[in-house]
């Protein structure tokens, strides 16, 4: 079994966080409710960026420590864990309110990371 690289579990996170944004643009919290495709993507994608993060290396963790590693993998756990009880105002907010910050700072340790 291969081991994937810190740059690549990176590019897992902007890649779903740009795709949540994606899918989140010109919607409303409302359309969650009555979009089941529409929350479980956006769930799904919180999911991965979670699962990514949880993967990335300490000491990758610890250079770029502006990104909020415990949040997003704690994130992750809760909706692993008590996926029967997944509060869509949390994830809408986190879509909306928490995205596009990540998105810069995971973008910025990529660019760092490639050269």
């Amino acid at each position: 079994m291969s081991r994937i690289d810190d740059l690549t579990r990176l590019k897992h996170i902007r890649d779903s966080a740009q795709e949540a944004l994606s899918f989140a643009n010109n919607r409303t919290r409302e359309d969650l409710d009555y979009d089941r495709m529409l929350s479980l993507a956006l769930v799904r994608l919180v999911e991965i960026i979670g699962e990514a993060a949880n993967n990335v290396s300490e000491p990758c963790q610890t250079k770029y420590f502006k990104i909020p590693w415990r949040q997003i993998i704690g994130m992750r756990n809760r909706i692993i864990h008590a996926y029967f009880d997944v509060d869509l105002d949390i994830v809408w907010q986190v879509i909306t309110q928490d995205l596009g910050s990540l998105l810069i700072e995971v973008k910025k340790a990529i660019n760092d990371l490639e050269i």
